[in-house]
């Protein structure tokens, strides 16, 4: 088993999906459900995901958490997981960064300039 690790950002924004889940909101609920797969996979797995190309990461991802791999889960169809490794061969963490539509995913790592 591989640890996995939220940012601060992507636990609040975790904590808020949870809250509205519990509302009844579906979207929410499978949103959820899919992340909690996807973090299932890559406690497993923790190269479950695609590798991104050093040149696609986003300056900000350089900028605010010092990252030097990046990889994203594709959740479904729709939903990409990001993260980055941390650790060394025997003890490796997957840091959880952020969950992206399809659209906002291509437009962050320039596939798209729509």
């Amino acid at each position: 088993m591989y640890r996995t690790k939220g940012i601060p950002e992507f636990d609040r924004y975790c904590e808020e999906l949870d809250r509205q889940a519990m509302d009844g909101n579906g979207e929410e609920k499978y949103l959820v459900k899919i992340i909690g797969n996807g973090i299932a996979k890559l406690r497993f797995d923790f190269k479950y995901g695609d590798h991104i190309p050093r040149n696609r990461i986003p300056r900000e991802y350089f900028d605010k958490y010092q990252v030097n791999n990046l990889w994203k889960l594709n959740l479904d169809s729709n939903w990409r997981l990001v993260y980055t490794m941390r650790g060394t061969k025997e003890d490796v963490m997957s840091l959880l960064i952020e969950v992206l539509d399809h659209k906002a995913h291509d437009r962050k790592f320039g596939y798209h300039a729509g």
